[in-house]
């Protein structure tokens, strides 16, 4: 797989709801987002990569399932400057899933939320659904 070579942050963050494990929630974002650092607060887990190979998973389930324009009217609804985000579902990602959510409380645990930065967001955009 090729990766533009772009200069972008990737930040991912979720709550942790009573009856959630932080461990497996920890694991459900390296699973998701490999090549992050993860840290938590025993109220929400965060990670962060400047790696757009962290970015992997989501490009190849994006393109093998079709999700483009899913993903195209989300990333682009949420646009402003030079950042952009989505929710992914959290049980769906717990099982290495990748399922949008239009709205936070599509994900009945709530979702994760990622965000992404760049001065070069637009081509990045790009990548992720045309590439």
């Amino acid at each position: 797989m090729n990766f533009p070579n772009l200069s972008c942050k990737i930040e991912m963050f979720c709550t942790i709801n009573p009856s959630e494990s932080i461990e497996k929630l920890e694991q459900t974002i390296s699973n998701i987002f490999p090549y992050s650092v993860i840290t938590n607060n025993n109220f929400s887990i965060s990670a962060t990569s400047k790696e757009l190979r962290s970015f992997e998973k989501i490009y190849q389930l994006i393109h093998n399932n079709k999700l483009q324009k899913n993903f195209l009217r989300s990333l682009d609804d949420n646009l402003k400057n030079d950042s952009t985000w989505f929710y992914l579902n959290k049980q769906a990602a717990f099982v290495e899933q990748i399922a949008i959510c239009e709205e936070f409380d599509e994900s009945p645990l709530g979702p994760i939320k990622v965000t992404l930065t760049s001065s070069n967001i637009d081509r990045i955009i790009d990548w992720i659904v045309f590439d």
